[in-house]
């Protein structure tokens, strides 16, 4: 699925979008440049949780928990990991096998750890406030 996204006020629609796109899947994995827009995403996907956290980027801390009506919520940040005894370190499965939402940017990091299921999302840069998304159920 592609969607085009040519302001941060397009957001909660493609997450709409994204989430009826995904259906049972908890697991979503963001692909994007620097700057690309994964944190913006995942904030709208996190409201459409009903998350009232402000939701930032665990860029330092690796992962974030959120509360959200239908249970915690983990938005991860790979991009700092050196390796991947880091993230077998930090507990990773317990995270990724819970059944709850799973938020993961720089998935590329641990590209031999993730789930056999998951939804991928790409997001390409078109200009300064215009994105491509591409959505797909991997299984």
């Amino acid at each position: 699925m592609d969607l085009h996204t040519t302001s941060t006020t397009d957001l909660p629609a493609t997450a709409a979008e994204i989430f009826k796109y995904a259906g049972d899947t908890r697991i979503f994995l963001f692909y994007g440049d620097m700057g690309a827009g994964k944190t913006t995403l995942i904030k709208s996907l996190c409201k459409k949780l009903g998350v009232n956290d402000e939701v930032t980027s665990p860029t330092f801390s690796i992962v974030n928990e959120y509360e959200s009506s239908d249970g915690p919520v983990y938005h991860f940040d790979f991009y700092r990991l050196k390796d991947h005894s880091e993230a077998m370190d930090m507990g990773y499965e317990e995270y990724f096998y819970s059944g709850n939402y799973c938020f993961i940017e720089w998935p590329e990091k641990i590209a031999d750890l993730v789930p056999d299921s998951y939804t991928g999302v790409r997001i390409h840069v078109l200009d300064a406030t215009s994105r491509q998304i591409t959505v797909e159920n991997i299984s």
